[in-house]
């Protein structure tokens, strides 16, 4: 069976946020998720979520990558499959709106594997997310 992408909706968020908790990551606030949390997509297989992340598209020729994540219940051998689909589908899509580049964070090495072997420019120096809630 192939994969399914779908754009997020708002009753995904709560889901989504239980992944976060699981893989041990501090849940984004809604309100740093593009379109309240729908901005982005979910690649599905049998009806079953298997990964999720959110494009942030920009008023350059930039779209962001980022907040990716997947179901930890998913025990399929294809995860890795489900998320180079993510990746494939947002690139995708960000040419279909003209988008020139796109730019995400990360340091797990499988999700950086993925990236490189997307062709994705991979910096090796470490760097850090910096965030300030106003």
């Amino acid at each position: 069976m192939k994969f399914n992408a779908r754009k997020l909706t708002e009753q995904d968020y709560k889901m989504l946020v239980s992944w976060w908790k699981w893989w041990r990551w501090s849940p984004p606030a809604i309100t740093l998720l593009p379109d309240n949390g729908t901005g982005g997509l979910i690649i599905e297989k049998n009806n079953e979520p298997i990964v999720a992340g959110f494009l942030y598209f920009t008023n350059s020729e930039m779209v962001l990558l980022e907040w990716i994540i997947s179901n930890p219940e998913y025990r399929q051998k294809d995860r890795k499959d489900a998320i180079e689909f993510l990746i494939k589908v947002s690139e995708t899509l960000c040419k279909k709106q003209n988008k020139k580049h796109m730019f995400t964070i990360g340091r797990n090495k499988h999700l950086i594997d993925i990236h490189k072997k997307l062709d994705w420019h991979v910096d090796n120096k470490t760097s850090y997310e910096m965030i300030k809630n106003l």
